[in-house]
């Protein structure tokens, strides 16, 4: 697959007017294809009582001022919204954004990490999802749950109407109307790593993402996409089907560092990029990105 970049900007301690600007520089940079906010409600970092922008909510309002980018939540958890509420939603956003939409999900809020040698960091879903009345779910719940949520959201964006009938979720009648304008829906992105989640990423996504250094080591990537190739390989999928993503964190001050990063990605397989700006976003970002960091690494990899 073709090599792209896409770009993150985390609604958190950062003002809605700083987003906005970005996202309309990248809009005219065709050198990213595609800008990402995310779906928490508290800060994860710095001041706990800092400001946090709701991700859909933010995705509309940039979805009907941008004209090119593909958008979506890098990614939404599916813990927050029923899922015929959040057809509902994705519908409506792909309408306003002309078809623009990557339907982003992740399994969302669950008691425990996977568990995963090499994956570092704290569930910040703890005291997130108490603040706001969420209930947490065993890991292999949550990805049962999130299995329900893609047959849902397909079947709203191609059939008049429905029941379904699952172990978690139950519909009857469902109607949803007007559907998405991409005619089959949004393309789906499944972040995650864990066993369970690789196969659900094999047998439903069209593109695979996962968090870079920091978060994630060399050998752990490289050992998840060896899995990811096998999951596929056992329901006798092509895996080049499948686009593999990689977010990774901007260093402004070292930018030949994550050069570095994302070169050896595009060496394990890695054919979407999405650049994670740290905040405050300085002045020209987008043209910052491509100059530092893309531009090399594509005539690096051509």
């Amino acid at each position: 697959m073709e090599l792209t970049f896409g770009l993150k900007t985390t609604p958190m301690h950062v003002p809605y007017a700083d987003i906005r600007r970005v996202w309309l520089e990248a809009d005219e940079t065709p050198q990213i294809r595609d800008a990402w906010l995310w779906d928490h409600f508290l800060p994860l970092a710095g001041p706990k009582n800092g400001d946090v922008l709701e991700g859909w909510t933010l995705l509309s309002a940039l979805a009907a001022q941008t004209t090119r980018l593909r958008l979506g939540l890098l990614v939404t958890s599916n813990r927050i919204r029923p899922p015929a509420v959040l057809g509902k939603i994705a519908s409506t956003l792909d309408v306003i954004s002309g078809g623009r939409l990557i339907m982003g999900l992740g399994a969302g809020g669950t008691h425990q990490p996977a568990g995963l040698s090499g994956i570092a960091g704290p569930n910040p879903a703890i005291e997130e999802y108490a603040a706001y009345g969420l209930t947490l779910v065993p890991p292999g719940e949550g990805i049962d749950r999130l299995r329900e949520t893609v047959e849902i959201l397909r079947r709203m964006w191609t059939e008049d109407e429905f029941d379904f009938h699952g172990r978690y979720y139950q519909l009857e009648r469902n109607r949803n109307e007007p559907k998405p304008i991409q005619p089959a829906g949004p393309p789906l992105l499944i972040g995650g790593w864990g066993n369970r989640m690789l196969r659900l990423v094999a047998e439903y996504a069209d593109v695979w993402n996962i968090s870079g250094p920091p978060h994630t080591d060399f050998d752990t990537l490289a050992e998840r996409v060896r899995r990811l190739d096998a999951e596929c390989a056992r329901i006798g999928r092509d895996p080049s089907t499948l686009s593999r993503s990689l977010q990774q964190i901007v260093s402004y001050d070292d930018p030949a560092e994550t050069r570095a990063i994302v070169h050896r990605a595009v060496g394990l397989g890695f054919d979407h990029i999405v650049l994670s700006l740290p905040r405050p976003y300085p002045d020209h970002a987008v043209r910052w990105l491509v100059r530092e960091i893309i531009e090399p690494v594509g005539q690096a990899a051509a």
